[in-house]
């Protein structure tokens, strides 16, 4: 009887702790549910005003893109989506900073970060910015269009594509070149079909030729020429006296596009021609 009173005793005084103990874990999950409760109402508004502004930016980026595209409908087609793009990233980063200030995140360290990643990517990149820059200014000022010939950065060729880096050129010989737009804008630049139409100078070396029945028959030979322009008139002068030559300046004036056929042509009529006249 006495070893089951003491069993008795040790039971109930164990029973009495673990009720304590379960006592002490309800109060414990009860204060972790209340804060859980408390946390639950401080986090989901922000929560939801983060995503609420995450999306009134999403439609915001789509109305910016809308009207830039159209108030920007007569800027050059490169230009204006790189602006529609800028615009467009401005919102953006301005949308994300909303939300992070929203949801309690200082935002004046983010600024700050990526102000510092700006600067030393603007340092890295400073070659490239030029480019861009140089790019933005041919676009705006137009120099040269796509298809123009021009000459410019030790590159001759016509123009294939303008872009916001760097212009595409196709030589004569149908080769492509790739020219950074910052050796365009900061060199010297010749555009040979921007006016449209161009002289051709050939230096015609007549000997001991009579000078002007030898200039009646070069500007015959180019008058009848089919590409050659009436206005201008092609001209034929004295360019030069030798002892021993006359050397005549045979100006005709043709369109731009066909500069290198009239030169090679009108050479070509005026060596038979003087041929001919050698063989009477």
């Amino acid at each position: 009887m006495i070893a089951i009173a003491k069993f008795q005793i040790i039971a109930q005084t164990l029973y009495s702790q673990l009720d304590t103990e379960r006592i002490q874990a309800l109060q414990v999950a009860q204060e972790l549910s209340k804060k859980f409760i408390e946390l639950g109402f401080e986090i989901v508004p922000k929560l939801l005003w983060a995503i609420g502004i995450l999306l009134m930016t999403r439609f915001a980026i789509g109305i910016a893109g809308r009207v830039t595209r159209r108030a920007l409908s007569r800027t050059e087609a490169t230009l204006r989506k790189f602006l529609v793009q800028a615009a467009e990233i401005t919102i953006l980063v301005i949308g994300v900073i909303a939300t992070l200030s929203q949801l309690g995140i200082q935002t004046t360290s983010v600024v700050a970060v990526v102000g510092a990643a700006g600067l030393a990517i603007g340092l890295a990149w400073q070659n490239t910015l030029s480019h861009f820059a140089a790019g933005v200014m041919l676009i705006s000022l137009r120099p040269f269009e796509v298809g123009d010939a021009i000459e410019g950065g030790e590159v001759k060729g016509v123009v294939d594509a303008i872009g916001i880096f760097s212009t595409t050129l196709v030589t004569d010989d149908h080769v492509k070149i790739i020219v950074p737009n910052n050796k365009l804008f900061d060199g010297t630049l010749k555009n040979t079909t921007a006016m449209g139409t161009r002289r051709v100078d050939l230096k015609i070396d007549i000997g001991d030729r009579p000078i002007r029945p030898t200039v009646t028959e070069l500007l015959e030979i180019v008058q009848s020429h089919p590409l050659v322009l009436d206005n201008p008139p092609p001209t034929c002068l004295v360019a030069e006296i030798t002892p021993d030559s006359t050397i005549l300046s045979l100006r005709p004036w043709c369109a731009s596009v066909a500069y290198e056929q009239v030169r090679s042509q009108i050479q070509e009529q005026v060596k038979e021609a003087m041929k001919a006249d050698q063989n009477q």
